[in-house]
């Protein structure tokens, strides 16, 4: 059983060495440890850093591409590498390591595929008021729309079985957490979150610059996700509204012209209530339209999971057969090239 942590990076020279250094080098159940980190275009020495202290693994953009193309770039390395199990967490060491065995333990016993670390957010001295509020508050929109029960959705300290990072597809380009509940919860992939511990606050953010712009991209990321895996349960609830907006309209005008025989006028109403009742069907085809097209997606990712099982199996095996280029990393600069331009 080969587990690899993966830690997303950008400009992390300087906490890097304390989150590496305090991750595990065995588990109970684990037979092989790799480290990997995704150099998201960093412009100070990180990759230097991660070299020198001995990580396994180094995934490269030439400029900064944002944290979902850098998990996704990482996902990807981790199984061409032949991982069995990939655990994601922080390079500012915020998530406490000792904890990565605890959050494997689901997927060892195979009760789940995707685990989530729970901070204790109400707990956590350096968050403020407002955000503990916003995190309750997102994490409960995210199970609604997810049907999941995860009580810290943008917890990024997270464990994935091989079977479950094949079928990870994020399209958002701000933050793969919140997206990837909706879509393991709606194509019923085994989801479950254990507690986890948090260490020293070392540095804010980097992820979002105000509360709004992080509410308002968490809020977009949730229902672009929703739209993506439930389209026909979407369109058809928007479309409900104008239909019996149309509706109570043309009854009104009815009830006009036939029981209180006001005569001529109220014209506008019937116009309203006909383009309302129009709006509100229109919708609803497109939500028709909308599942089909979902349900080719599902097809297409099928396929997709099945040639990413082939490609990672072929690569893996290529490496095994060649142990010294695996163990220097060596490669052609035209597949480095590939790699670093993401092959996500």
């Amino acid at each position: 059983m080969k587990l690899i942590i993966q830690i997303p990076c950008y400009n992390e020279a300087e906490t890097l060495t304390i989150a590496l250094d305090a991750l595990p080098k065995q588990l109970e159940g684990i037979d092989e440890i790799e480290y990997l980190i995704i150099n998201d275009g960093s412009t100070d020495n990180t990759v230097e850093v991660a070299r020198n202290w001995g990580v396994h693994h180094v995934v490269s953009f030439n400029q900064n591409r944002g944290l979902a193309k850098g998990f996704m770039a990482g996902l990807d390395a981790c199984l061409r590498n032949g991982a069995d199990i990939i655990v994601n967490t922080d390079a500012d060491n915020q998530y406490c390591a000792d904890d990565i065995g605890k959050l494997i333990a689901p997927i060892l016993e195979g009760k789940a595929d995707i685990v989530v670390g729970e901070r204790p957010i109400d707990q956590t001295e350096h968050f403020s008021w407002m955000k503990k509020k916003l995190q309750h508050f997102g994490s409960w929109v995210v199970r609604r729309a997810s049907n999941t029960h995860i009580p810290d959705a943008p917890s990024g300290f997270r464990a994935y079985s091989r079977e479950a990072a094949l079928q990870m597809n994020v399209v958002n380009e701000y933050t793969y957490t919140l997206e990837q509940i909706v879509q393991a919860g709606r194509t019923k992939i085994a989801i479950t979150s254990v507690p986890v511990r948090t260490n020293e606050y070392l540095r804010p953010s980097r992820l979002f610059n105000s509360m709004f712009n992080y509410v308002k991209k968490s809020m977009l990321t949730i229902v672009r996700a929703y739209l993506m895996y439930k389209p026909l349960q979407f369109f058809t609830i928007m479309g409900t509204f104008p239909f019996i907006a149309g509706i109570a309209l043309g009854i009104r005008f009815l009830i006009i012209r036939l029981v209180l025989h006001t005569g001529s006028g109220n014209v506008q109403s019937l116009i309203l209530a006909s383009m309302l009742i129009m709006i509100g069907v229109m919708v609803w085809v497109l939500g028709l339209l909308a599942d089909v097209m979902a349900a080719n997606r599902k097809i297409l990712q099928e396929i997709q999971q099945k040639v990413r099982e082939l490609d990672y199996r072929t690569e893996y095996m290529d490496q095994k057969r060649n142990p010294e280029d695996q163990k220097t990393n060596k490669k052609d600069p035209k597949d480095r090239k590939t790699e670093q331009e993401g092959s996500i």
